[in-house]
């Protein structure tokens, strides 16, 4: 578990967590009907390179891509492709960089022109359950407060929280302790203390919770076909309340 010694970490963080904000909105601007996830992780390369950084994902267990591009079904960890997107599609965009022994670590998930409702709650609610789980980061709660904050908001909208992924501590690691589930009783686990640095990322089903994962040995997709949404920022725990490192 990394806890920021001093101001010049942190600093060190912000721009970890800058250039991946600054990527992903670059990236969301191109995400439209035609376009390839091939062509959305050709960009995002490019972009690390001509910013002298180093994608997070790309070799990190073997994964071969710079972004994990989930459309629709894909929970998490999508291979790119040639498959152009469609008007209607949902895209889930995960990317990281590493600067300076330092990493960032941000999802998106973007609407593919027009979308239906359910999509544009889901998306919504996945967006929404993410600013109360960073909100619920204070010095002094318990780390469940987050997942309870998560699961509490997500489920009352009739959505379900995937379990088999979760957030986690993060800095001169891409994932370090603790783990942070979207679910969970409040009050359990470690107390936050500042200078906690943690990736938190909602991945949220329109229907069962359940999961399973692709032959590739990394695309997780839902069980019953149904759309799921991946929204993440690395945040700060400070004494004025939680710091998100990865917003523009």
């Amino acid at each position: 578990m990394i806890v920021l010694k001093s101001r010049a970490e942190l600093l060190l963080m912000r721009d970890a967590g800058r250039i991946v904000a600054e990527i992903l909105n670059l990236l969301r601007e191109r995400i439209k009907p035609g376009v390839t996830t091939r062509e959305l992780d050709e960009f995002a390369e490019a972009e690390c390179k001509r910013r002298r950084v180093r994608p997070a994902f790309k070799g990190y267990g073997g994964f071969p891509f710079t972004i994990c591009s989930s459309p629709n079904e894909k929970v998490v960890h999508g291979f790119a492709d040639s498959h152009p997107l469609c008007e209607g599609d949902i895209l889930s965009v995960d990317f990281g960089v590493v600067k300076s022994g330092f990493y960032g670590d941000s999802a998106i998930t973007v609407p593919v022109g027009r979308i239906d409702e359910e999509k544009e709650r889901l998306l919504e609610v996945t967006q929404r359950s993410l600013a109360v789980g960073i909100a619920a980061a204070l010095v002094g709660n318990r780390l469940s407060d987050i997942s309870h904050a998560v699961q509490s908001c997500v489920e009352k909208e009739g959505f379900s929280v995937v379990r088999e992924f979760v957030g986690h501590g993060i800095g001169r690691q891409l994932h370090e302790l603790p783990q942070i589930p979207n679910f969970g009783a409040p009050g359990q686990g470690p107390r936050l203390r500042e200078g906690m640095a943690l990736a938190i990322e909602p991945m949220i089903n329109a229907g069962v919770p359940d999961v399973r994962v692709l032959p590739d040995g990394w695309t997780a997709v839902t069980v019953d076909g149904r759309p799921s949404a991946h929204f993440e920022h690395t945040i700060a725990v400070t004494s004025h309340g939680p710091e998100i490192l990865t917003a523009l």
